[in-house]
């Protein structure tokens, strides 16, 4: 008789089922990759809101950031808060994966599938003129590791708490929120208290903390940490609040 798997073998095993789900979920490869590839395109060559130039600096880490935020939060609340009303996650959680090897394995197939919206995106940034700064590399992609678990945490708390039917549109009605929060343009493009308030939004310090490492080679530590304090809340008001069934 063969021994049982691992515990490593198990997460691995439902982070390929949970990527390749993602792949063959046409809504979520739009959301995911299209909507934020319209968004490249648009801003790099609208005139309009005014950036400093060359524009697609200032663009494509926003982007990059919004890739994020839709594959992170949007697309894993929605799959989520399906898969827990139609029981999945209630069967899930009591196999041996575990509920916290089940949101392991999320949280691994979310970095997975960035990874390809990461060269997609930055492909075809790179290829319209986008010139991040070298020593900017490593903390932007720092900020997109870190972006993940705070969008995912956020994820796992709207998911486990509202009925699906909800999630659904409260998924869709922050991602437009968090676009014109500072994710994709500046915080200190918004008018007046806005900047202000969208610079502390986890938006606005994914948005500005990628552009801070791509413009400048920064290392934004601040919004690093006000971010993981983010997530970490919002993972901790998870683990309290999350219904595994309806």
């Amino acid at each position: 008789m063969s021994a049982p798997a691992g515990a490593s073998q198990r997460v691995l095993a439902q982070t390929r089922f949970e990527a390749m789900s993602m792949l063959r979920n046409g809504e979520q490869f739009l959301v995911s990759i299209l909507l934020p590839l319209l968004s490249l395109i648009i801003l790099t060559y609208s005139p309009f809101p005014d950036l400093a130039e060359p524009r697609i600096d200032v663009v494509a880490p926003g982007v990059l950031s919004l890739a994020v935020v839709s594959m992170a939060f949007t697309g894993q609340a929605i799959a989520t808060a399906f898969d827990r009303r139609y029981g999945v996650l209630r069967l899930l959680g009591v196999t041996p994966l575990g509920r916290g090897g089940l949101i392991v394995a999320k949280t691994f197939a979310v970095v997975v599938f960035y990874v390809l919206q990461l060269v997609v995106l930055g492909g075809i940034a790179l290829a319209m003129g986008w010139r991040p700064e070298l020593s900017g590399v490593p903390p932007l992609l720092l900020t997109i590791v870190i972006g993940v678990l705070c969008f995912v945490a956020l994820a796992m708390l709207v998911a486990g708490t509202l009925r699906a039917e909800a999630v659904l549109a409260v998924a869709n009605l922050l991602w437009v929120l968090f676009l014109g929060l500072g994710l994709v343009l500046p915080t200190g493009s918004l008018p007046g208290p806005l900047g202000t308030i969208a610079a502390w939004l986890p938006s606005g310090l994914l948005g500005d903390a990628a552009r801070a490492a791509s413009l400048d080679g920064a290392w934004p530590w601040t919004q690093w940490l006000l971010l993981l304090i983010w997530g970490a809340a919002a993972g901790l008001l998870a683990r309290r609040l999350f219904r595994w069934s309806d």
